[in-house]
């Protein structure tokens, strides 16, 4: 699919020095970025998921340890 990447001159700065020090094109820096960052916020919630779940399950236990 293509798609026109609209940056602001500080944008594409770092864009150039991403893909420099990676060693890709812009474009390959960019799909990174946004893989990266897509699996990152995954893992966040899946963390955020899998806390929720065991303040509940434990929270009689965490109760106790607190006093």
């Amino acid at each position: 699919m293509a798609m026109t990447l609209r940056l602001t001159e500080e944008q594409e700065r770092a864009l150039t020095m991403l893909a420099k020090a990676d060693g890709v094109s812009k474009h390959e820096a960019a799909v990174r970025a946004i893989t990266e960052a897509a699996a990152r916020s995954v893992r966040d919630e899946r963390v955020r998921a899998l806390s929720r779940e065991g303040r509940t399950r434990y929270a009689s236990l965490l109760d106790r340890l607190a006093q």
